[in-house]
C-alpha cells in the first residue's frame, strides 16, 4: 500500500510530537492504560450491563463478541504483514529518538494497530446493543477508545495513521457483527428499559 509522502511526513511529526512529550507520571500512565488487564473492571461493568438487560441470552452473545475480536485481530495482522509498515519504535529513520517505556515496542510491523481495532470495536458494538440511556457507560467507552489509541502513540508503538486506520476496521466490523447479531435473534434485543 503506498501512502502519499506529505501524509507520512505528517503522521511522523505527529508521531514525533506526542512521543516527545513525556514524563515520568505520563509513562506509567500510558504504560498501563496499554495493557489489556488494567481494563478487566471495565470489561465486567459492560458485561453487567448486557446482563441486566439481556439476562441469561448474554451468554449467547459471548461468542459473537468474540468472532467479531477474533477477525479484528486476524485483520489487524494481515494489514501489517501485507503492508510492512514499520512501527515508530522500529522505524530505521526515527527509531533512536522514539523514547520507550520499559523498553516496550512490540512486533516489527504497526499498520494497522490491532489496540485501536479491538477497542473501538468492542466500544461501538456495545453502544448499539445496549438500549438508550447508559450515558455513563458510552462516554467511558470513548474514553476507553481513546485513552487506549494515544497511549499506542505515546509509546511509540504506532503512528496516529495505524491507530486512526485500526479505529475504522474497528467501527466497520463493529456494525457487521452487530447486525449479524441482530439477524441471528430475529427479534428486538432490548428487553428492558435503560438506567444507569
Amino acid at each position: 500500500m503506498e501512502i502519499p509522502a506529505g501524509l507520512l511526513d505528517l503522521d511522523t511529526k505527529l508521531e514525533l510530537a506526542i512521543n516527545g512529550a513525556h514524563d515520568p507520571v505520563l509513562d506509567m500512565f500510558f504504560f498501563w492504560a496499554s495493557s489489556k488487564w488494567i481494563w478487566i473492571p471495565f470489561y465486567a461493568w459492560f458485561l453487567f450491563v448486557l446482563y441486566r438487560n439481556y439476562g441469561k441470552r448474554t451468554i449467547a452473545f459471548l461468542p459473537i463478541i468474540a468472532l467479531m475480536i477474533t477477525a479484528s485481530d486476524q485483520i489487524s495482522n494481515l494489514l501489517k504483514n501485507t503492508t510492512q509498515r514499520f512501527r515508530p519504535c522500529h522505524d530505521p529513520v526515527i527509531g533512536d529518538i522514539i523514547h520507550r517505556v520499559n523498553n516496550a515496542c512490540g512486533g516489527q510491523y504497526g499498520f494497522v494497530s490491532s489496540h485501536a481495532a479491538n477497542t473501538m470495536a468492542i466500544a461501538v458494538f456495545i453502544s448499539l446493543i445496549i438500549p438508550k440511556g447508559y450515558k455513563s457507560l458510552r462516554l467511558a467507552l470513548m474514553l476507553f477508545v481513546l485513552i487506549n489509541g494515544y497511549s499506542r502513540m505515546y509509546l511509540g508503538a504506532h503512528y496516529p495513521l495505524d491507530v486512526f486506520c485500526g479505529w475504522m476496521l474497528g467501527f466497520i466490523l463493529a456494525i457487521l457483527f452487530s447486525s449479524l447479531m441482530k439477524h441471528v435473534f430475529k427479534t428486538p434485543l432490548i428487553i428492558t428499559q435503560g438506567h444507569e
